[in-house]
């Protein structure tokens, strides 16, 4: 019999860009178990709040009820207190969640709020360091090459969603637990959380 180390073993790539104005964020399709692969059409990048996105690595149960858990949170912050909760705020909020009870996974919390734009690196015991870009899962190695290569403090929005396309793009061609596709939100003051169509997406990856 397996041990549960071998069950629970996924693949990811996950990436969280700040610009000039916002953020982009994006994730790959992909869910692995071992060498199979179990799902070609996985979400892994979920809207949390009005300019607040959360990507997650690791086991897929854990990560959705993160996401559930997150969402009710910062919505219940938001009625209570009628503001939003920071970025700052649901990163802090989902390191101490994690602190309390460890899950198998690695997340970003990314998004926009009156102090700029902010990307958290979560780990699975409660760690919470802000970059300006970040990658995770078991593609990150190779979309840490485009992305210390080719990103800039200044980028445009436009530039930072080709940078983002690009990075999960070179993990799905060298990665072999992550692919099948991806999804790109952008999260802006002015709009908020804007999930990019397919034909948005594949336009980025044309221009590349």
């Amino acid at each position: 019999m397996p041990i549960e180390s071998e069950v629970i073993k996924t693949g990811t790539s996950t990436v969280g860009i700040t610009f000039d104005g916002g953020v982009v964020v994006g994730a790959d399709h992909r869910a692995t178990m071992g060498n199979f692969i179990a799902n070609k059409n996985v979400k892994k990048l979920f809207q949390i709040s009005g300019r607040v996105a959360l990507t997650t690595a690791g086991l897929v149960g854990h990560a959705q009820s993160l996401a559930r858990m997150l969402s009710a949170e910062l919505s219940l912050y938001e009625l209570k207190r009628n503001t939003p909760m920071t970025v700052r705020g649901a990163a802090t909020l989902t390191a101490n969640i994690l602190v309390g009870r460890p899950h198998y996974v690695q997340l970003l919390i990314v998004g926009v709020d009156e102090s700029g734009s902010s990307v958290y690196s979560i780990d699975s015991a409660g760690g919470s360091i802000p970059d300006l870009y970040c990658a995770t899962g078991s593609g990150s190695p190779f979309m840490y090459g485009v992305l210390e290569d080719q990103f800039s403090p200044n980028m445009t929005k436009e530039e930072a969603i080709a940078l983002a396309a690009k990075a999960l793009l070179a993990s799905a061609q060298r990665d072999s637990a992550s692919g099948n596709g991806m999804d790109l939100a952008v999260i802006t003051m002015e709009d908020g959380y804007i999930q990019l169509s397919e034909e948005e997406i594949a336009s980025a990856l044309d221009s590349l």
